[in-house]
């Protein structure tokens, strides 16, 4: 079975309960919580999860890279 890269079920999503959901799927990654709008870096880390928040909920699909 593949591993889970992306979760679009959790848009509008509270962030933390985001954060753990990414983490239950996907322990070994690394998760970010990010300000929507904020200047991230565009290289590719298969091990990274950007969570883009506002408002406390998620606001774009938390996905590895």
């Amino acid at each position: 079975m593949a591993m889970k890269s992306e979760w679009p079920e959790l848009m509008g999503v509270p962030t933390e309960e985001a954060r753990q959901l990414v983490l239950s799927d996907r322990p070994e990654v690394t998760v970010y919580v990010v300000p929507d709008g904020s200047m991230v870096t565009m290289d590719f880390r298969a091990n990274r999860v950007r969570i883009f928040e506002n408002g406390g909920n998620v606001v774009r699909v938390p996905r590895c890279g």
